[in-house]
């Protein structure tokens, strides 16, 4: 009788358990979300956004160059235009991962400062082939409005000038999130 009552209470507690995960889940609808931003980067000045902070001794510093480790912090607009209406920052580390120095291993935070995400931030991880039109790289989570994000992100150079060493680079993103 023992044997028989554990096991009707077991299963009992099993479907209330499963009934809570079912009212959770159907309560937190998953929503899908897709955006395009710019994110401008100066590689130089009093003022730079992207700096190298670490290297192997005796080498250059730099974007190619294995074994450099650089910090950023750039501005996102809404436009490729640095003067139109600001989302957030770019926040985190790049680290120059490939022998070649083509790879580079990407860990960064996009910190919303705009209205409607204010706040939030979506945490970006990968590996960037630096030099390919499109770099892939994964949204591993996010905060605020973003909380378990999941989900990916696109990296497109749109404009370049090698003379100041500043850059724009089309930021399309779709994640994932309740």
């Amino acid at each position: 009788m023992a044997a028989t009552q554990t096991k009707h209470t077991s299963f009992t507690s099993t479907l209330l358990l499963l009934a809570a995960m079912a009212s959770l889940v159907s309560a937190g609808r998953l929503v899908e979300t897709k955006m395009t931003m710019y994110f401008h980067g100066f590689s130089s000045g009093p003022n730079a956004t992207v700096v190298a902070v670490a290297g192997i001794t005796g080498k250059h510093w730099s974007f190619t160059q294995f074994g450099t480790v650089l910090v950023t912090d750039d501005p996102i607009t809404v436009t490729p235009d640095i003067r139109s209406a600001p989302v957030g920052r770019a926040q985190g580390m790049y680290a120059t991962a490939g022998l070649d120095g083509i790879n580079s291993q990407v860990m960064m935070s996009i910190v919303f400062t705009n209205r409607v995400y204010g706040g939030s931030t979506l945490e970006i991880q990968g590996t960037s082939k630096q030099f390919d039109k499109v770099r892939e790289l994964s949204v591993v989570s996010g905060t605020g409005r973003f909380r378990y994000a999941r989900g990916y992100v696109t990296f497109e150079t749109y404009f370049v000038d090698k003379a100041s060493v500043y850059s724009v680079v089309r930021c399309n993103i779709s994640v994932l999130h309740y």
